[in-house]
């Protein structure tokens, strides 16, 4: 059966007219002045000084949530944390240099994300949860993967295109995703040997520190993560190498890589930096980025999480990330709705893919052979849509090979159904974003977001954000997402995901906005 032969119908996506009303009235994120920066605090140093083991990153957890417990007072679940809690003492003097050199702090903070999943959200906390703003993923059941990659799937499992595979990826998916990305860059400069298929984002960067820092760097050097960042990317580094963590400021929808060029030195093995921040969803700048990468030494592998840029104006991407010392990391998780499919790609030099080959070969064998399809038509119909163009063609058809089975009336209806699909989500996502971040700004303070699904928010009367997520949820059955869990040690602020039905947002807001007004009357 050819590819496209019985076409699956479009996602029908609509947005109410209350939230486009909302949308109206947000403030523009080149408005937003405030600076967002996510320095150490005294919260963090308090624990730290307070543990017997400074150095036991469980300990360091079971501090962080015992004081949760003991602020809880009546309301605590855990008293034995609590317990715990009230018999520390300070027991020595700690910086904030040592706290983001210390191997134990990336740890504490792992495992204070698992606990929030595994033991808080969906264990003991679960029958509070009603409204979930904390998933930091799309709802797929209201936007997920196209109708059209979804019949790649089922083509591909019905040619039974399930084998063993090259570790790097099926040639012609690497060759339409070299040429997405080239659409997307101010001039060509990939070709198929520049990419590779892969597993997803978070085992990617996990398995390119297998690959770029076992036993490969003699450097004493740390490596240099730029915060806010991901949990399991960060400690994935901090297993084979020492990381220095670097917080980086933003406003106005735009990130600082000052204080990692600063930080930067000919020794520097690896950085690491997302170029979409979460939660903050602001955006690193181009020339600094290039600027970052050119004073970054030969030795030095600059590599960049691309999974959150998406959801906000498009702009050339500079050649410089596609300089030899530059790795890009990108995924269907988040811009195409699949976490659970857990694929994607990376980009880099062809001699750094080349090597990577055997890395793969050896450490996981290759990527999942159903999905290269999946991959293909993805790639080629994105750098369709970014060209421009309205109704593919002979050119169109030719760039399949003649085993599909493609004719042009078929690739046309299937591109169409894509691109309405992929314009309506985008529009519906952008609007929700805007619109919940204008309502929840009555109550909170709001860093505007640039790009992705996220918005940072500040609620007024908490400097613990874990705490913030506690009472929140206890109160109003909306769960949100403690700050802490990115890396962002100062204050209270959360993460709330705005990719969720209208409905939803209008009630998770109301909560909030009466819980708020109301504790504050309660005050006065």
């Amino acid at each position: 059966m050819p590819l496209f032969d019985s076409p699956s119908p479009p996602r029908r996506i609509t947005v109410p007219d209350d939230a486009r009303a909302a949308a109206a009235l947000s403030r523009l994120v080149e408005e937003d002045r405030d600076v967002f920066t996510p320095d150490v605090d005294d919260r963090l140093l308090d624990v730290i000084a307070r543990a017997n083991d400074p150095r036991d990153a469980f300990e360091l957890r079971d501090l962080w949530l015992g004081r949760v417990e003991y602020e809880l007072g009546d309301d605590a679940l855990r008293p034995e944390l609590a317990e715990l809690w009230r018999r520390s003492r300070p027991r020595r003097r700690v910086t904030p240099e040592e706290a983001l050199t210390s191997r134990s702090t990336v740890r504490f903070v792992k495992e204070l994300f698992n606990w929030f999943f595994r033991d808080d959200l969906y264990g003991e906390l679960a029958g509070d949860r009603q409204l979930v703003l904390s998933s930091g993923s799309v709802d797929e059941e209201h936007w997920g993967l196209p109708a059209v990659l979804k019949d790649c799937v089922r083509f591909a499992l019905d040619r039974d295109w399930y084998g063993y595979s090259d570790s790097r990826g099926r040639i012609p998916a690497r060759q339409a995703v070299a040429a997405y990305e080239n659409a997307l860059m101010e001039r060509d400069v990939y070709d198929e040997r520049n990419v590779a298929i892969t597993l997803g984002g978070t085992f990617t960067v996990s398995t390119l520190a297998d690959f770029l820092l076992t036993g490969r760097s003699a450097s004493a050097e740390p490596v240099l993560c730029g915060i806010p960042n991901y949990p399991p990317l960060v400690e994935a580094v901090a297993r084979r190498n020492e990381v220095r963590m670097v917080p980086m400021p933003s406003a106005a929808g735009k990130v600082s890589l000052e204080p990692l060029i600063r930080a930067l030195t000919p020794n520097t093995p690896m950085v690491l930096i997302q170029t979409a921040i979460n939660p903050t969803g602001a955006l690193v700048d181009e020339d600094e980025l290039a600027r970052l990468i050119h004073a970054a030494g030969p030795n030095t592998t600059v590599m960049l999480d691309e999974c959150h840029e998406w959801l906000g104006p498009h702009r050339p991407r500079s050649a410089a990330r596609a300089a030899r010392n530059v790795v890009r990391v990108s995924s269907l998780s988040k811009n195409w709705s699949a976490p659970g499919m857990k694929v994607g790609w990376l980009l880099a030099d062809r001699e750094f893919i080349d090597e990577y080959y055997e890395h793969a070969s050896t450490m996981f064998g290759g990527p999942p052979s159903f999905l290269y399809t999946v991959i293909e038509v993805l790639a080629r119909m994105e750098r369709w849509l970014v060209a421009g163009l309205d109704r593919p063609g002979a050119a169109e058809v030719a760039e399949f090979e003649p085993s599909y089975g493609i004719g042009a009336d078929r690739l046309r209806a299937a591109y169409a159904s894509y691109v309405q699909e992929r314009l309506q989500r985008q529009d519906a996502l952008a609007t929700l974003r805007a619109a919940a971040c204008h309502r929840l700004s009555h109550v909170a303070e709001v860093t505007v977001p640039a790009y992705s699904i996220n918005a940072a928010v500040r609620f007024p009367g908490w400097d613990d954000s874990y705490r913030c997520f506690r009472d929140l949820l206890r109160e109003t059955g909306v769960s949100t997402y403690p700050g802490i869990l990115n890396f962002c040690f100062s204050g209270g602020v959360v993460r709330m995901t705005t990719a969720r039905p209208w409905d939803d947002l209008v009630e998770a807001g109301d909560r909030l906005t009466n819980a708020l007004l109301g504790a504050k009357a309660g005050r006065a």
